[in-house]
């Protein structure tokens, strides 16, 4: 049995602050599965993708000099004495202040600084890091990782992750148990099936990373002031801060909150309540161990993702660490209510070993050489968690140049890629790739401390749990932020999360399986999203959109800011048009549509994911252009319905007097009415591409609304339908959604939106000129619509799509169409492979199905199909 001090492990008491110089100190270690967050930058290990490669660049351009020793890399610094000022000196001007010293805000102050940025200044309350010196040795374990399946469904979930890493500059591999066994000698076979493996993959000293990041931010210029306490900020209508220490004032033109810990002080001292909350992490190293001792190469780090813990060599010993479950984890509560012990900062809690037992139990029966090892160390530290784990990265809504990069689970493994991306944004104004997943502003008002801890919890507890496609997760919900129609429709259907939603998946109806059944293949909403599809291709559905973000804008110089945010032109008084917001490099920030209600006065629509995100950058642009506007979110003051199908007129017309004909109110038309004498904003609109309009509302009159629509279409065979049927239509139909098929990384042209952007409109929109010379230079790759024969899966997006034995796109979205029985997808490809009847094939849990190019859309709107019918043409189905 695994032993500590010569003590058996069950019962023993180890003292409460292991000594920080003892061998096993921490070293970051991956921790998590990865997701596909953006091009070219994924780590198998952590929740934001970024290779092991990305966090040593701060390293790796610091005047250095590497060899090997022994078994790991030697990194040091060639500096010679520091700056006699570098602490002592004092700036009272910024271009950018930085609040706390850790990895990710000293890496951060680093790619600033070497970019060229003058005057930045980072502020630490205490030390860098324990320990502080001048001279650092980096010492970089790249022994690789091996992720353990000890099912099948984890051996789909490595296949389902090989298919997304195909087409990122990702080296990984699935590899036999026999290979396992041969790289990692210690380990128990009996339940092994297969292992994902990452040559690149490994572990780094903190401090010693932290203290080269720092000393090559000093190299450039950049001023590491510490002690340096923050005990104000100070926004001033300029835009400019105040940033206040007991040594004195600094005039940041912006701020940037990485404090670690203490972030949630900081943001409340300008009014804000970052969802952060600390968790406790324990991991346990042992004693040397012969077998170990004895090894030629050092073992590759293990991750049983079914036992839920990491193990890797720590010199001739192992160190280990598990991720308990949410019901046994801690969180250190009182920090929340009570803030930050004020001189915590290189302490630890104590030891608990009760409270990981069971993971330990399962670590000696797949590492049986654990069973006889020694403890020396046990570590109990705090670590930040968000809500879903991952970061808050980039510039807030609501406060002028203030930025975070706050909530990192995993800070070291990160530092470097976040630095270099944050410092990308700030000096080149729009982000360098895509990373929603990370902005700041998916949390709202809506963001409880008390879901804030419960969902830590369910994180923490989750970290290892199987990554599977549309995954909900149901702590802390529902939130206050319901729709009029949650108790209504809550025992009808399976609700999904949406920016602090409840919005309905997918109906089910008496004697069909009601439960929440993740898979990687097709299964149980399968047939009832089926049934929704035909509901509205053949006769009425309503469906609850209320989680749209909702923006009104108006003012004298409404028009002049909307023409300048958008590629497309204003619509008419009266009607509404989909535009799109562009970066200066002709990047596709954002999707809404615009409805222009009475003169000077306008609606703009977003998706709920991108409510904040969208309204920060309108915000910012009204101001930067000093335009006398008045922009008010009322995305929590309004519900949409949308009704939709061949019978949806017929249904709504017998609640007004308002004529509803085609004539009379055209497609994208909108007006003010009123149904059954609720007041209702209608926009003949409708996301299924379906006869249909959207009926935006009071809040409070949903439920009324919704019951006077459905017992008006009863004769008409009403019924309700929910966003997987609504995707697979759209998919039919070949409608973009942003962030699949438009984002960041992608420009209109290559994403088939040419119809919505307006080059010769006399504003100079953003992005306009870009655009010009984006065109100019030609495309080389486009957006197409791929129609695949599958078995009993079908595509998600980010999968990747091969020709000629070589990868050459990915896909975007996916769906089952049920008009033709076959998957569709959108896929990005060579323009060289864009044609119409072009073969190629698209990878699904390790095997590539034949995918064809068709022309789109594969079904024709209403609105063309009426069309063609006026013209003598015919349907297209």
């Amino acid at each position: 049995m695994l032993r500590s001090g010569g003590q058996w492990l069950r019962g023993l008491r180890l003292p409460r602050f292991p000594p920080r110089g003892t061998p096993g100190r921490p070293r970051s270690v991956c921790s998590r599965e990865g997701v596909r967050i953006s091009k070219g930058f994924r780590c198998q290990d952590s929740p934001i993708p970024i290779p092991l490669r990305s966090r040593l660049l701060a390293v790796s351009s610091v005047s250095i000099r590497r060899w090997s020793v022994g078994r790991q890399t030697q990194v040091y610094i060639r500096e010679g004495n520091p700056p006699s000022s570098a602490e002592t000196q004092w700036k009272d001007r910024a271009e950018t202040v930085i609040i706390g010293g850790g990895c990710v805000g000293v890496s951060l102050a680093y790619h600033l600084a070497k970019a060229g940025m003058k005057d930045v200044v980072l502020l630490e309350k205490s030390e860098l890091t324990a320990g502080s010196t001048w001279h650092a040795a980096v010492g970089f374990h790249q022994p690789g990782s091996i992720r353990i399946a000890t099912t099948p469904v984890r051996v789909d979930e490595f296949k389902y992750q090989m298919t997304r890493t195909g087409w990122h500059a990702t080296e990984q591999y699935i590899i036999e148990p026999e290979k396992i066994q041969e790289m990692f000698p210690l380990l128990n076979m009996n339940k092994i099936l297969a292992g994902l493996y990452n040559p690149g993959d490994g572990h780094i000293d903190p401090y010693s990373l932290t203290m080269a990041l720092a000393a090559g931010a000093r190299k450039y210029g950049a001023l590491l002031k510490y002690p340096a306490l923050v005990t104000s900020l100070k926004p001033r209508s300029d835009g400019t801060w105040d940033v206040e220490t007991p040594q004195g004032s600094v005039r940041a033109n912006r701020i940037v909150n990485a404090a670690g810990f203490w972030a949630r002080e900081v943001g409340k001292m300008i009014g804000l309540e970052h969802p952060l909350i600390p968790v406790q992490h324990q991991y346990v190293v042992t004693s040397s161990i012969p077998e170990v001792k004895a090894l030629k190469r050092e073992l590759p780090v293990l991750r049983d993702l079914e036992g839920s813990f990491y193990l890797r060599q720590e010199r001739d010993g192992l160190l280990f660490g598990p991720y308990e479950s949410q019901e046994k984890m801690k969180v250190q509560d009182t920090w929340v209510t009570n803030g930050v012990p004020p001189g915590f900062g290189k302490e630890l809690f104590e030891s608990d070993l009760d409270r990981i037992m069971e993971h330990i139990e399962i670590a000696m029966e797949m590492v049986p050489v654990l069973k006889k090892a020694d403890i020396i160390n046990v570590v109990n530290g705090p670590i930040t968690y968000s809500p879903d784990i991952l970061p808050m990265v980039g510039p807030h809504q609501g406060v002028r140049n203030y930025w975070v990069a706050v909530g990192f689970g995993y800070g070291i493994i990160h530092a470097g890629g976040v630095g270099k991306y944050l410092s990308d944004w700030i000096l080149h104004g729009e982000p360098p790739f895509d990373l929603i997943e990370l902005d700041p502003n998916r949390y709202g008002k809506w963001t409880t401390t008390q879901y804030t801890e419960a969902k830590a919890r369910e994180s923490y507890g989750f970290n290892n749990i199987v990554g599977y496609p549309k995954e909900e997760r149901f702590a802390g919900r529902p939130t206050q932020r319901v729709s009029g129609l949650y108790k209504t429709l809550e025992s009808k259907c399976s609700m999904g999360f949406h920016a602090g939603w409840e919005q309905p998946h997918w109906f089910y109806k008496p004697g069909q399986d009601t439960g929440y059944r993740p898979s990687f293949r097709r299964t149980n909403w399968f047939e009832p999203v089926g049934s929704e599809y035909k509901q509205v291709m053949q006769r009425v559905g309503v469906i609850d959109l209320s989680p749209f973000g909702k923006f009104n804008i108006k003012g004298q110089d409404s028009i002049r800011l909307l023409d300048h945010l958008f590629a497309n032109v204003i619509p008419k008084v009266g009607f509404t048009n989909i535009s799109h917001m562009l970066t200066p490099k002709g990047r596709v920030y954002a999707e809404l549509t615009v409805s222009h209600q009475s003169p000077g006065e306008f609606l703009l629509v977003t998706g709920s994911g991108s409510e904040l995100h969208d309204l920060r950058w309108i915000e910012e642009e009204a101001v930067r252009g000093r335009y006398d506007v008045e922009i008010k979110n009322v995305t929590d003051e309004f519900g949409v319905l949308g009704v939709a199908g061949p019978h949806a007129r017929k249904v709504l017309q017998k609640l007004t007097s308002e004529d509803l004909s085609d004539d009379a109110f055209k497609f994208l038309q909108t007006k003010s009415l009123k149904f059954s004498n609720i007041p209702v904003t209608a926009i003949r609109i409708s996301y299924t591409g379906e006869l249909g309009w959207e009926l935006y509302h009071r809040r409070e009159d949903s439920a009324a609304l919704y019951d006077v629509i459905m017992n008006a279409g009863q004769e008409e065979g009403i019924d309700n339908f929910g966003t997987y049927a609504m995707n697979a239509l759209r998919l039919e139909k070949a409608f973009r959604a942003w962030g699949s098929e438009m984002n960041c990384d992608t420009n209109p042209l290559e994403a088939g939106l040419e119809y919505f952007v307006k080059l010769n409109k006399p504003a100079d929109f953003i992005g306009k000129q870009a655009l010009k010379q984006i065109r100019a230079k030609g495309l080389t790759r486009r957006l197409v619509c791929l129609t695949l024969a599958t078995d009993d899966v079908d595509p998600e997006g980010n999968e990747s799509v091969w020709w000629n034995g070589k990868v050459v796109g990915n896909t975007t979205s996916g769906s089952y169409s049920y008009s033709i029985q076959k998957s569709l997808a959108f896929a990005y490809v060579p323009i060289e492979l864009s044609q119409v009847g072009q073969q190629v094939e698209v990878e699904l849990l390790g095997r590539n199905y034949p995918a064809t190019i068709i022309q789109e859309p594969l079904v024709l709107t209403e609105q063309t199909r009426n069309q063609l019918q006026k013209n003598g043409g015919k349907d297209k189905m």
